[in-house]
C-alpha cells in the first residue's frame, strides 16, 4: 500500500468519525457513559495529526503503531477495544495483502477483540458487526455490499439487550437502542470501503 493510500485512508475515517460525532455521543447518551462521539473524534483526529509518519512505514507496523495510538487517546472502554483491532490486524497482516490475506488477517483481529474485551457476537457489542463484515469479505462481496452488510449489522443492535460494558447495566432498558460502537465501527468500515473502492 502506497503512503498517498493509507493517508487517504487515515483522512477519510477521521472525517468520517468527526461528522457523526454528535450522532455517536447521543447514541451513548441513551445507554453507556455519553462520551463515545467525543473519544473516537478526540482518538482519530490524533492520528490524522500523525498521519504522514504512519504511511511512511510499512503497512503492519502503521497500523500497530495506529492502534497503540488510539489506546492511548480515545479513552474509555473503546480504546483498548479499537486499538487493539488494529494492533491485531498489524501483527497478522502482510505489507501487501491479497484479498484472502486481508480477510484471514481481520478474522484473527477479530478474536482478539472478542479476548479483549470478553465478548462474543449477540451481546450488543463492536462485535456484532465486525464478524458479518468479516463473512462478507471472505464471500467475496463488493465494498458497497459490505458497506450495506455493515449498516444492518449496526442496526440489529437495537433489539438486543446489553450484556457486555456500560450498557449492560442497564439491563433489558438497553433494548430498543442502537450500540454505539457497533455504529462507530459501521462507520469506520464504510469510510475503508468506499475510499479503497474509489482509488481502486
Amino acid at each position: 500500500m502506497a503512503a498517498s493510500d493509507l493517508s487517504r485512508l487515515i483522512a477519510a475515517v477521521a472525517d468520517t468519525i468527526a461528522a457523526h460525532a454528535d450522532e455517536l455521543t447521543a447514541l451513548d447518551q441513551a445507554i453507556g457513559d455519553g462520551d463515545h462521539g467525543l473519544n473516537m473524534k478526540r482518538g482519530f483526529e490524533a492520528v490524522r495529526a500523525e498521519a504522514d509518519t504512519f504511511a511512511a512505514k510499512p503497512l503492519p507496523e502503521a497500523l500497530k503503531a495506529i492502534g497503540t495510538k488510539l489506546v492511548m487517546t480515545v479513552g474509555g472502554a473503546s480504546g483498548p477495544l479499537f486499538g487493539t483491532l488494529f494492533m491485531a490486524l498489524g501483527k497478522e497482516i502482510s505489507a501487501e495483502p491479497d484479498r484472502a490475506g486481508l480477510t484471514i488477517a481481520f478474522g484473527k483481529a477479530i478474536e482478539a477483540v472478542a479476548a479483549r474485551g470478553k465478548s462474543q457476537i449477540g451481546q450488543k457489542t463492536m462485535l456484532d458487526v465486525l464478524q458479518p463484515v468479516h463473512e462478507a469479505l471472505a464471500e467475496g462481496k463488493t465494498a458497497a455490499e459490505i458497506v450495506a452488510v455493515a449498516d444492518r449489522a449496526a442496526q440489529a443492535t437495537v433489539p438486543m439487550k446489553a450484556l457486555r460494558g456500560r450498557a449492560s447495566f442497564l439491563g433489558d432498558r438497553s433494548i430498543g437502542h442502537m450500540d454505539a460502537g457497533a455504529r462507530s465501527t459501521a462507520l469506520l468500515v464504510r469510510a475503508v470501503a468506499e475510499t479503497i473502492e474509489r482509488h481502486a
